[in-house]
């Protein structure tokens, strides 16, 4: 089946009716359940005063998002706000000098900020305990063996996650700031597998070596230095250091777009927040046994999208400032709306190019061999793991997610194979994309279940899958994935429409004229 397979459109649209009237029904259940249970004892600790004058509650589950939009944004916006003035002051006060010079002079401009602003907040003895990473690494480096640059970059990274080398290392941070210990393990593993991708890069170069200092302006460049995205070495080296810094057609007004566009989602997520509780339900297991299955279906539909929607803006605010420094930072992650597949499942672009570029590409080559592909997810997700920090959940979360990414490559290679191969060729395109979207709705629900384990407790899971799988059958499960093979065709529909503007069919030949010059009619 070709992906500009079409269908219908009576039929698209019956598939997007399907889906508004689903998701209405599932925010119905879940909007009743809120409201009815907002006085519970065991939401206390979760649901916090919100809008006094409309007599409403509010969800603050999520400790990130409350310390990005609500607890610490003035901190945040001020040190973000003083990076771009910074940099443009500077510039402004700085004489007229050439295009290297002032290459050289502006990214010496982000790592003095970069510096001073992690001193303040931080201390000097976190920026010495930063440094000194650096510098090792950057010895390594020098070495250009790449598996002893990643050996030390690993070692280093699984330092911050065992005991009780991290308890040592957070001794480095000064002062009572209350989001330091946030600080510390966001500054220290980013600055990590940054170094790391500096080594690997630095083996790469033929013709000598990266000079330290460029290290240092690449791992302190403040927007990207405590929450990410992470960009690697090349990307931000090639960038920082272009020809001519201009600006495109609108460009600055797409960047004002993004920011006006990031700010309507925080607006969007903080009323979601006053009536519907999804993320403080699923922590109250005697609540959860008592609600119906579609409410049960919608909270873990809706906790994904929630943790994309948070990844998009909490990116989206560091990439609108990187926009500004003329650099491409990561784009947000892509839509679990949209997602049907595991090789496409992430929720950091930044680390998954990351580990694509310097593990499951390199260990996986074409991706079509069993054994290369097996090797490839099993060394990625242990980088994943350690990234991230062992423990349980992570651990069975990196197991489900590893082997749903070889099944689909064991179940194309078995399908490949005769009769199976006749039987699709024999079916028109449509039929095809249909049958597809059948087995991919199965799959659908396989990529939700595998990532709401890093997203939630072990014990949702598990009752998300009793009501799909046992309690639910036969009504729920097969109604569930109905609709879920519905949400799959509208994503090819828009994937077929994409692959359009990528690459229109090509316009037929005009008709030739005939011998008294006029085009023949068809």
């Amino acid at each position: 089946m070709g992906i500009k397979a079409a269908l219908p459109k009576y039929e698209i649209y019956f598939y997007n009716t399907v889906l508004c009237l689903a998701l209405l029904w599932a925010t119905s259940w879940i909007f009743e359940v809120s409201n009815t249970n907002v006085n519970r004892k065991t939401f206390q600790s979760n649901i916090k005063p919100g809008w006094h004058y409309f007599g409403r509650k509010m969800d603050t589950a999520d400790f990130e998002w409350v310390m990005w939009f609500s607890t610490f944004r003035a901190h945040i916006l001020f040190a973000l706000s003083g990076h771009i003035l910074f940099a443009k002051l500077c510039t402004m006060l700085a004489p007229q000098v050439t295009d290297d010079t002032q290459r050289e002079y502006r990214s010496l401009v982000f790592l003095v900020y970069g510096v001073l602003a992690v001193w303040t907040s931080m201390g000097w003895t976190y920026v010495t305990l930063m440094l000194s990473h650096c510098i090792l690494l950057y010895s390594i480096s020098l070495v250009k063996i790449r598996w002893l640059c990643f050996l030390t970059g690993l070692c280093t990274l699984a330092s911050f996650k065992c005991e009780p080398c991290v308890s040592w290392q957070a001794g480095f941070v000064e002062g009572d700031f209350e989001l330091r210990h946030i600080l510390f393990y966001g500054g220290c593993g980013f600055t990590i597998m940054r170094c790391m991708s500096f080594a690997l890069e630095n083996c790469e170069k033929k013709d000598g070596n990266y000079n330290i200092l460029e290290l240092l302006k690449y791992n302190f460049y403040l927007p990207f230095f405590y929450f990410g995205p992470i960009m690697t070495f090349d990307q931000f080296y090639a960038q920082v250091n272009r020809c001519h810094f201009s600006r495109k057609e609108r460009e600055m007004w797409n960047i004002s777009l993004h920011g006006l566009m990031n700010l309507g989602i925080i607006i969007v997520v903080d009323v979601l927040f006053h009536f519907m509780y999804i993320l403080t339900i699923p922590t109250d297991l005697k609540l959860l046994k008592h609600l119906s299955d579609w409410a049960i279906v919608g909270l873990a539909y809706m906790n994904l999208v929630y943790d994309w929607v948070k990844a998009a803006v909490m990116f989206g605010a560091i990439s609108t400032v990187a926009r500004l420094d003329y650099l491409d930072p990561p784009k947000p992650p892509k839509c679990i709306t949209l997602l049907y597949v595991f090789s496409e499942t992430h929720f950091d672009r930044g680390i998954n190019d990351w580990l694509c570029k310097y593990v499951y590409n390199p260990l996986g080559g074409s991706h079509c061999n069993v054994v290369e592909e097996l090797i490839a997810t099993l060394c990625t997700y242990g980088v994943t793991i350690l990234w991230l920090g062992p423990c349980k959940v992570v651990l069975i979360w990196a197991l489900f997610n590893c082997f749903g990414l070889n099944f689909e490559l064991w179940t194309a290679k078995f399908f490949s194979v005769e009769p199976f191969t006749s039987f699709e060729t024999a079916l028109s395109e449509a039929g095809s994309r249909r049958l597809r979207a059948v087995f991919n709705a199965f799959n659908y629900w396989c990529v939700v279940l595998f990532n709401l384990l890093a997203l939630n407790s072990l014990d949702f899971v598990k009752m998300v899958a009793k009501r799909l799988l046992l309690k639910g059958f036969p009504v729920t499960t097969v109604m569930v994935l109905f609709v879920t093979y519905c949400l799959v065709q509208v994503i090819k529909e828009r994937e077929r429409r994409q692959a359009l503007i990528d690459d229109p069919d090509p316009l037929p030949p005009a008709p030739a004229p005939d011998s008294s010059g006029k085009k023949k009619s068809k």
